[in-house]
């Protein structure tokens, strides 16, 4: 695919200064995004699937590792199915902000990643 992105969802915790830093690029990139509260509104277990498979990451490439809950769950050891499941049940654990664009999928960590589906 060629030229810019025409369309963008961000999967977005405004309390991330990530997600913020993200939403502003996209933002300025002349484009405005479809925002998706992840926390409020969470993807189905299918929904996150296909996110993390279109992104080419594995659910513990995917976790947010530091939570406590990620801890509290005894997540270290988690199979990628088991991590998936948690993540769907503690959507606090999904790494954010998650960019999908025209272009593609991508955690946009760090924040100029999100370039590449620009």
């Amino acid at each position: 695919m060629s030229g810019m992105a025409n369309t963008a969802t961000i999967y977005h915790n405004q309390r991330c200064n990530t997600s913020r830093t993200v939403l502003g690029l996209i933002r300025d990139a002349g484009i405005e995004p479809t925002v998706v509260k992840y926390l409020e509104t969470p993807p189905s277990r299918d929904g996150l699937r296909k996110l993390l498979d279109d992104a080419g990451l594995k659910p513990s490439e995917a976790i947010r590792k530091k939570e406590a809950v990620f801890k509290e769950l005894g997540l270290a050891e988690a199979s990628e199915d088991e991590l998936l499941e948690a993540m769907v049940d503690n959507p606090i654990l999904i790494e954010r902000p998650i960019v999908v664009t025209n272009k593609g999928t991508v955690l946009a960590r760090p924040a100029e990643k999100v370039r590449e589906v620009l």
